[in-house]
C-alpha cells in the first residue's frame, strides 16, 4: 500500500518550492522576474521539486494539472504583516475541498505555538487534519513558536516543542526552523516522532551558508526543505536548486 506522503516526496525525501510569501510580506520580496507566478511555476516544474506551495488565489488562477507536473500544496490560512500584533493569529481562508478542486496533492496550515490565539488555530487544524485524511491527502503544519509567551522563537527548546505539538495534532509533516546546530535539531526531529520534518528556508542567505544548513538539516534527520526566497531570489534559481537536490538525494 503506497504511503500518503508519496504524493509529495521522492524516495522518502522532499523539496518544496514555497511561493506563499506574497500574502504575508506583500510584494516587497519580489522583482520583475518573480512577481509573476507563472515564472515561479516554471522553476517549480523543473523536475527537482516534489511540491510547490501556493495560496488559494494563485492556485486557482495559475496552476493547472494538465500543464504542470509538480504537485500542488495549497496553504489554507494566512495573514498580512500590516497588523503589528504581539500574539499572531492566522485564520483559515481555504477549505480542503477547495484546495482539492484546484488540484492540490496536499495542504498546509500555520500554527503560532505560544500565541494567545493558539487554541483557535489548533481547533481549525484539527478539522483540517480530519478533512485531509478523508480526502486522502497529507497535511503539513507550519509550526512556528511566536507571541508574547515566546521570548525567542529560535530557541531550540521552543522549536522542539512546536515539532512535538505537530505530532500530537496528527500532522503528516511539520515545517520548522533550523535550530542552528545538528545536536539540538536532532532533538527537534526526535520530538516530532513519526511526523516527518522539513526545514524552512527563510530569508535569502549566502549560498555556502544556505547549503550547509541543508546538509546539516538532513544529517539531523529532516527529510528535506521548504524553500522560497533562497531559490527565486537567486540570480540562477536552477543552479542553487540542483545543488540542493544533490544534497537531498545524492
Amino acid at each position: 500500500m503506497p504511503d500518503i506522503l508519496d504524493k509529495i516526496t521522492r524516495n522518502g525525501r522532499a523539496l518544496f518550492l514555497a511561493y506563499d510569501q506574497g500574502f504575508e510580506h506583500g510584494p516587497t520580496d519580489f522583482n520583475e522576474a518573480n512577481v509573476d507566478p507563472e515564472k515561479v511555476l516554471e522553476i517549480a516544474d523543473s523536475g527537482y521539486f516534489t511540491g510547490v506551495i501556493l495560496q488559494k488565489g494563485p492556485a486557482e488562477k495559475y496552476y493547472w494539472k494538465k500543464k504542470y507536473r509538480v504537485p500542488l500544496i495549497v496553504k489554507l490560512n494566512g495573514k498580512t504583516n500590516l497588523v503589528k500584533e504581539v500574539d499572531p493569529y492566522s485564520p483559515q481562508l481555504c477549505s480542503v475541498a477547495e484546495a482539492v478542486s484546484y488540484g492540490a496533492s496536499a495542504v498546509g496550515y500555520t500554527i503560532y505555538v505560544g500565541s494567545e490565539f493558539e487554541s483557535l488555530m489548533t481547533q481549525e487544524f484539527g478539522r483540517i487534519e480530519q478533512e485531509a485524511e478523508e480526502a486522502g491527502i497529507p497535511v503539513i503544519a507550519w509550526m512556528y513558536p511566536r507571541g508574547k509567551n515566546i521570548p525567542d522563537e529560535s530557541d531550540p527548546k521552543m522549536v522542539a516543542y512546536a515539532a512535538r505539538v505537530g505530532l500530537e495534532l496528527g500532522a503528516d509533516i511539520v515545517k520548522i526552523r533550523y535550530t542552528g546546530d545538528i545536536v539540538s535539531f536532532k532533538w527537534a526531529v526526535a520530538a516530532a516522532g513519526k511526523t516527518k520534518v522539513v526545514v524552512m528556508g527563510g530569508s535569502k542567505m549566502a549560498e555556502e551558508s544556505f547549503l550547509k544548513m541543508v546538509g546539516d538539516s538532513l544529517e539531523a534527520g529532516a527529510i528535506g526543505m521548504a524553500v522560497g526566497r533562497n531559490v527565486w531570489q537567486s540570480a540562477d534559481p536552477l543552479s542553487i536548486t540542483a545543488k540542493m537536490a544533490k544534497t537531498i538525494w545524492g
